[in-house]
């Protein structure tokens, strides 16, 4: 099973959020269940380096914008073959990978990911310069949504092709005149194609032209078929629904684990929990500038700041919070005018309140270590890892019940206390009174430390390893094979 698996951002390479994560534990385990799996991604600054890649073919200058060349080296800490898409005139820049230092949009990111596209595109052709040719293309968001698009534009023999969604709410949205400019046809530029009021989608290229669609949770699955979670695409997903599956993300247990965390002030499992974490949460404190008070509950929120995240809820409910004598550890990044008000809190509130601006992976490995609750009140999350590492860490989540916070936190209601399945706290409705509420329920059960322990303890029992995934995606790969069903996007493969 041939694969090649391209992604914008892969860890330990290139993070921005969970798609990185994503990228850099699915494909080992893919590996491990046989699959003969290539990744490709854009050679950021000092990624070559990092992947000991060397140049083995030339794409040539598609764009416009210099010669584009293939590195070969090899994922860190594994044996998958790492491509990179080396164009030093789009690649090559200070900042991250979307966005420059101040936060902005790269203003040629339209062509810094139709290059992506379409050099996966070429790399999955029988005419590809690279003698390994894969027999399923999957591609993932919509910085390679391209992809299938230049695959149905050019015609002829193609791998069979899976396009994951990790979240609807990015598009990417781009002016109509640029059909030419990516020396794509206008007759793809319809409703059944990437035209999306009158504009290109990337992201829906990826969902029209693709023979299977996957997303990162069941629940998020089903959510983003309605015009509550779709983005204005509800009618194509709902359109190609047989096509579509909700396939659990997992968690590298091997990043995230406080039993061998290399980031952490003492280690710990689940029979030594209470002092583990203990310890964690006196060294956070200290570090953050905290009080060092073990009875106060301390909260901790790793997350994008905006709206989506409910960030705007945590503002909203902090009062109440801190009158209940917790404490608040935050580390995130996002929106500037939530950046400010969080600030302006810590600074009236440094007794209770530590801010971080910014993202450290290290940070984040102390934070859910030393944690006594992850707050997440998002409004929408496709999965969602971060609150799947908190249950492993004794974390427990307060989250909102929707996609993968549905799917992987149980509630802990009088039914799942009595029957020991609860790992955490969730509510229904996103307003601040349903968000207060729920946190009240967490910190009340918190002074209980004997219920307290029962449900950490669970939590830290819970297993979303890769492996099911893993087996489910290669299930999926195997449906396209000449034997299998292509799907409604386009005709069979021919590998």
């Amino acid at each position: 099973m041939k694969v090649l698996f391209t992604s914008p951002e892969i860890y330990p390479l290139a993070k921005t959020g969970g798609l990185a994560d994503v990228a850099g534990a699915l494909p080992p385990a893919l590996y491990r269940v046989g699959a003969d799996i290539r990744l490709l991604m854009p050679a950021y600054p000092g990624i070559d380096a990092m992947a000991r890649a060397k140049p083995v073919a030339n794409l040539g200058d598609p764009f416009g914008r210099g010669e584009a060349t293939v590195l070969e080296g090899r994922l860190p800490q594994s044996d998958i073959t790492l491509w990179l898409v080396d164009c030093p005139a789009l690649f090559h820049r200070d900042g991250g990978p979307y966005q420059d230092g101040a936060g902005r949009d790269w203003p040629d990111n339209d062509l810094r990911f139709a290059l992506l596209g379409w050099a996966a595109a070429r790399l999955s052709r029988r005419d590809s310069p690279l003698s390994w040719k894969p027999r399923i293309l999957h591609a993932h968001d919509w910085q390679t949504g391209l992809a299938p698009a230049y695959l149905r534009a050019w015609g002829g023999p193609r791998p069979g092709l899976v396009f994951t969604i990790h979240n609807m709410a990015y598009q990417g949205l781009f002016a109509a005149d640029l059909v030419p400019r990516l020396n794509l046809p206008w007759s793809l530029h319809t409703m059944a194609g990437f035209e999306f009021w009158g504009r290109i989608s990337y992201l829906k290229a990826g969902l029209a032209f693709s023979d299977r669609l996957t997303t990162v949770s069941p629940t998020y699955a089903k959510e983003i078929q309605t015009p509550a979670y779709g983005f204005g695409m509800e009618g194509l997903l709902s359109y190609r629904a047989q096509d579509l599956s909700g396939i659990l993300n997992g968690a590298d247990y091997t990043v995230w684990d406080p039993a061998t965390d290399p980031h952490l002030a003492h280690r710990y499992g689940p029979d030594q929990a209470a002092q583990g974490k203990a310890v964690n949460k006196a060294a956070l404190q200290a570090e953050l500038g905290l009080p060092a008070d073990p009875s106060a509950p301390l909260c901790v929120v790793i997350s994008r700041l905006n709206d989506q995240k409910g960030m705007d809820l945590l503002l909203a409910v902090m009062p109440a919070l801190l009158e209940q004598g917790a404490q608040l550890a935050l580390l995130g990044t996002g929106e500037h005018s939530i950046e400010s008000a969080l600030q302006a809190l810590a600074r009236a509130r440094p007794d209770q309140v530590a801010v971080r601006i910014g993202y450290s992976e290290e940070l984040a490995h102390r934070l859910q270590a030393g944690g006594d609750m992850l707050l997440m009140p998002s409004r929408f999350e496709p999965c969602g890892l971060t609150q799947i590492y908190a249950l492993r860490y004794g974390t427990l989540p307060v989250v909102s019940f929707t996609g993968g916070l549905a799917d992987t936190v149980v509630d802990a209601s009088y039914e799942t206390l009595l029957h020991g399945t609860a790992t955490g706290f969730v509510f229904d409705q996103c307003t601040p009174s349903a968000f207060q509420w729920c946190f009240e329920r967490a910190i009340g059960m918190y002074r209980h430390p004997e219920r307290w322990d029962s449900v950490r303890a669970t939590a830290m029992r819970q297993r979303f390893g890769w492996e099911e995934a893993a087996g489910r995606y290669l299930d999926l790969y195997r449906s396209l094979m000449p034997n299998g069903e292509a799907g409604k996007a386009g005709s069979r493969p021919q590998v």
